[in-house]
Order: C-alpha cells, then sequence, then structure tokens
C-alpha cells in the first residue's frame, strides 16, 4: 500500500510539473510579443513604389480598399535645389530568403478578374521572373511565392517588383498594379542560431526585431493559415499590419496561395 501511495504521489508530481512547464511556456509567448524595428530605406533610386494607398472604383469591388501590396512604405525628403524639396516614397523590405513570399491584398470579384501577373526585375530593368496568378475565390489577401530550382534573389542587391490585376470593371478593362522593392539579407551566424532553435512564433520575433520583414509577415501567416482559432497569432497579425500603416486590411481574409504556372526570363 505505501509502495502504491508513492507512485501516486510520484505520478501527481509529475504531472503537475508538467502543467506548470506548459504554462510557463504559454506564458513565455506571450511576454515575448512581436515586434518590428523597420531598417532606414535605402537612398532613393529614381523609381518610387506605390502599395496601393488610392481608393478603388467601380462596380469590380465591394470594397473602399484598393488593391494593397503588404509592405513597409517611407517618405523620403530629397532635396531639389537650394529651396525646394521633394517627397519621394519608398515600398521596400528585406528577406533573407533566396525565394522569398509577397503578400498582396485583392479587392475585386473573381469574375470580374481577367488576369493576374507578378514580375520581378534586377535593378537594371532585367526580368528574371513572371508569374500568372489564379484569382482567388474572394476578395482576399493572397500569397505570390517564387518557385524556381535555382535561387533567384541574390543577397545586398535590390528586386524590383510589380503586381498586376487586369479586370473587367463597368464593360470596360482596367488594370491595377502595385510595385515596390526587395532586398536580400544575410543573417549572421548568432541569428542563425537563434532561428534554428526557435519555434515559428519565436523566429517571426526575430525577423520582425531584426528588421525582416517579408520573413516575420510570411512566418505569422502560415501560423495563421493552419491556426485560425489561435487569438496569439491573430494579434501577431494584426499588430505586424499596424505596425506599417495597413489597419485597413485587418478585416480582410487571408487567402494564402494561389497560382497558376510561373516563367523566368533573362531579359525583357
Amino acid at each position: 500500500m505505501k509502495q502504491f501511495l508513492r507512485r501516486l504521489t510520484s505520478i501527481s508530481t509529475f504531472i503537475i510539473l508538467m502543467s506548470y512547464l506548459n504554462t510557463s511556456l504559454v506564458l513565455a509567448e506571450k511576454s515575448n510579443p512581436i515586434n518590428f524595428n523597420p531598417p532606414p530605406p535605402p537612398a532613393d533610386r529614381g523609381a518610387p513604389g506605390n502599395r496601393g494607398e488610392g481608393a478603388s472604383r467601380g462596380q469590380c469591388t465591394q470594397s473602399s480598399v484598393p488593391l494593397t501590396a503588404l509592405v513597409p512604405s517611407y517618405e523620403q525628403q530629397l532635396q531639389q535645389g537650394a529651396n525646394q524639396t521633394l517627397t519621394v516614397t519608398e515600398v521596400w523590405g528585406l528577406t533573407s530568403r533566396e525565394q522569398p513570399s509577397f503578400w498582396f491584398y485583392i479587392p475585386y470579384e473573381k469574375s470580374s478578374i481577367q488576369t493576374i501577373e507578378f514580375v520581378l526585375k534586377t535593378d537594371n530593368d532585367t526580368i528574371i521572373y513572371r508569374q500568372n496568378i489564379t484569382a482567388p475565390p474572394v476578395p482576399g489577401i493572397v500569397r505570390v511565392q517564387l518557385q524556381n530550382q535555382k535561387s533567384l534573389l541574390e543577397a545586398n542587391k535590390p528586386y524590383h517588383w510589380f503586381f498586376n490585376v487586369k479586370v473587367a470593371c463597368d464593360s470596360q478593362p482596367a488594370t491595377s498594379y502595385v510595385e515596390g522593392w526587395v532586398q536580400r539579407v544575410n543573417l549572421d551566424a548568432s541569428l542563425q542560431e537563434q532561428i534554428k532553435k526557435s519555434s515559428p512564433r519565436q523566429q517571426a520575433a526575430l525577423y520582425a526585431k531584426n528588421g525582416i520583414w517579408y520573413d516575420a509577415l510570411t512566418t505569422i501567416a502560415e501560423l495563421r493559415l493552419a491556426n485560425l482559432d489561435n487569438s496569439q497569432l491573430t494579434e501577431d497579425w494584426e499588430y505586424l499590419l499596424k505596425v506599417v500603416k495597413l489597419e485597413k486590411l485587418l478585416t480582410k481574409a487571408l487567402i494564402g496561395t494561389t497560382r497558376k504556372s510561373t516563367s523566368n526570363q533573362s531579359q525583357i
């Protein structure tokens, strides 16, 4: 009987200990919020971006939110002459991946969309990647993931992307587009080791802390798509949108990947 009681006590102690550890891990996750630390944007390259700040019009969309790229936008003041300045919008973010993902809000009904295309160029205007995208079943946020057996983005080089949507609006075809820049960076050995040992959500926090926007957003988006009812991930997603002033997308559906085919071109 005493031996049985000792075993029962040991089992109870183990259960209590595991419960404590699990609770501690949950609290640790909640006490480690996502915090995006934006790096300074590069000097103007003479090609300002557009992530979709205008208003959508016509019968193609039931939303007041236009086609929008989920990426930071920076306003830069450039000196023009002695007494004149020019405001330039930089749409730009970092990635550590050779084949990163891009996220876009498409406001149009599927029936009105004729074509969707993603194009990636080098800074000297050479097309290196082109992808046709399948129209989503409903308006929402979609993913464009670069697909290629060879590496695409070289480190420390800027790349210019375009996302074009052709629609038949009010019986007349029209094209909406957004454009911006992405630049790949190499992670230092210490950060690589931290990411390797971390949970996916902790990885997103590390990416955000180091200003690596595309990887932080993609990691949280992937987690949300797999755990739609997780309130912590919802908070993380909403924070990332708010910190880059995209609150208008907080209520928009996260759809994920939808694509047709890819092709690569070494010249225009």
